[in-house]
């Protein structure tokens, strides 16, 4: 395995920085539930300390994903810096979209967090809105790049909640 060059993880953290941070961080705590709200809800009683579940899971699928993409796909998390291979492996192997997975798992352990039914909100429109980013451009996008081993993929692995038990890969004929 080629080591990966420091100047990709710096583009990795540049555009974590700029929108997943945004998305679940600066976004919800400016506009959604306020500074007085978070400030007010720490620190938090039991039951929205359970908040603090789908937060750490979502942000380690997060760092997990980011990693993958740079290790093995060559490329970051952004848009216009895709990854050059297709990431077939770590939690890739059990769903094709990790990473918003772990991004609507971040929004919805901060809506408990912060007992706020508008995040919830925000949490459920993201996920459709990334359920349509995936329809409607990056599943044709990597089908375009990478043809059959796309299609191969997407026949063994779900879109976005891994299967309870592993499909016995098919053999070719």
């Amino acid at each position: 395995m080629t080591p990966t060059p420091r100047w990709l993880w710096l583009r990795v953290l540049s555009f974590t920085l700029l929108l997943p941070c945004t998305i679940v961080a600066f976004a919800p705590y400016l506009w959604i539930v306020g500074p007085e709200r978070v400030a007010s809800a720490w620190p938090p009683d039991a039951a929205h300390a359970l908040g603090f579940v789908p937060i750490l899971l979502g942000l380690g699928v997060y760092v997990a994903c980011a990693w993958r993409f740079a290790v093995d796909g060559l490329g970051t998390p952004a848009p216009y810096d895709p990854p050059r291979r297709l990431v077939t492996r770590g939690l890739f192997r059990w769903t094709r979209n990790p990473f918003y997975v772990g991004i609507v798992s971040i929004l919805l352990g901060e809506a408990a967090l912060f007992a706020s039914r508008a995040m919830l909100w925000y949490a459920l429109a993201l996920a459709v809105a990334f359920h349509l980013r995936v329809l409607l451009y990056e599943e044709p996008e990597l089908r375009r790049l990478f043809g059959d081993a796309f299609e191969r993929y997407a026949a063994e692995v779900p879109r976005w909640l891994p299967r309870l038990t592993r499909r016995a890969r098919r053999t070719p004929a």
